[in-house]
């Protein structure tokens, strides 16, 4: 699921700011974006995200500002004297008339230092463990409200496939005439006037019998798509979950079609419910991706 959190917080040895974006993923793939002096903190806060996120692609970016003592002087002196020297040289070595300028030099890698190769103390670890359980919930707010909204959107569509399936098995109820015929029609063809032994006759009716009923197909359609619901009104993650179940139910959905040719304008009619059932079995796996 889609979302966005940011966190601020001032501590007396800095500032802390934490930011998390996600974006819809089968799994949870969690992408670092710290500061050198920050990177012995990812172990801990990947188990703060994964203990409030268990699906997405996310973005973590973290960054602390150090708190520099008004009295300090954080120049780097004999970094500026090397730089002065090296300066002086270069120019009487090629004959320049320039003067070095203050400002680029202050802006050289370590002239000017704030603590940033400092240890970190356990306070400023404790502050940004609990700054990134914040922005964890945060998140999450963000998440459930969008996840609400699609769940709504899985009922709806869920309801259109029961309204499908209701209407295929109305069909199949006035075509079973034409099932009884194409079955009649596959005897004959396998009888071709042989004496055949009437057990084997009976399990070749059976068999093809089974071959042509759609009834039990939409039996655990309906049955999938109640299951479906269950899950939506239930606790805990459900994304994977629903993937399989989507899968169970596009199976049925396929059987459908191969067991509808041959019976005509109804068979087509049928068809035509059962590409509708399946255009809806995959806008829910689209939207299956943002629930969790």
């Amino acid at each position: 699921m889609t979302g966005f959190a940011r966190v601020r917080r001032t501590i007396e040895q800095g500032e802390i700011i934490l930011s998390l974006k996600s974006v819809n993923h089968r799994g949870l793939d969690l992408h670092f974006h710290l500061p050198p002096e920050l990177d012995a903190l990812e172990n801990s806060i990947r188990g703060a995200v994964k203990s409030g996120v268990a699906r997405g692609h996310l973005q973590i970016h973290l960054s602390f500002n150090r708190t520099v003592a008004t009295d300090a002087v954080p120049l780097n002196r004999s970094l500026l004297d090397a730089y002065m020297r090296a300066f002086r040289e270069a120019s009487e070595l090629y004959q320049l008339d320039s003067e070095p300028n203050l400002n680029d030099a202050l802006r050289i890698p370590g002239m000017l230092s704030t603590g940033a190769g400092e240890e970190l103390g356990e306070d400023v670890a404790k502050a940004i463990l609990e700054v990134t359980a914040e922005a964890v919930a945060l998140l999450n707010v963000f998440r459930e409200r969008e996840g609400a909204a699609t769940a709504q959107e899985i009922r709806e569509r869920s309801q259109n496939i029961c309204g499908l399936v209701a209407r295929m098995e109305e069909i199949r109820a006035g075509a079973l005439p034409a099932f009884h015929k194409r079955l009649r029609e596959k005897l004959a063809d396998l009888l071709h006037g042989a004496n055949i032994d009437p057990q084997r006759l009976a399990q070749e009716a059976a068999l093809l019998a089974d071959r042509s009923d759609i009834a039990e197909e939409l039996v655990r359609l309906r049955t999938h798509s109640a299951h479906l619901n269950g899950m939506l009104n239930g606790e805990g993650e459900i994304g994977k979950r629903l993937d399989f179940l989507l899968q169970e139910m596009n199976r049925e959905s396929n059987t459908v079609l191969s067991k509808t040719g041959g019976l005509g304008d109804l068979g087509l009619t049928i068809t035509d419910l059962a590409l509708a059932a399946k255009s809806e079995i995959d806008k829910i796996r689209e939207q299956s991706l943002n629930l969790e």
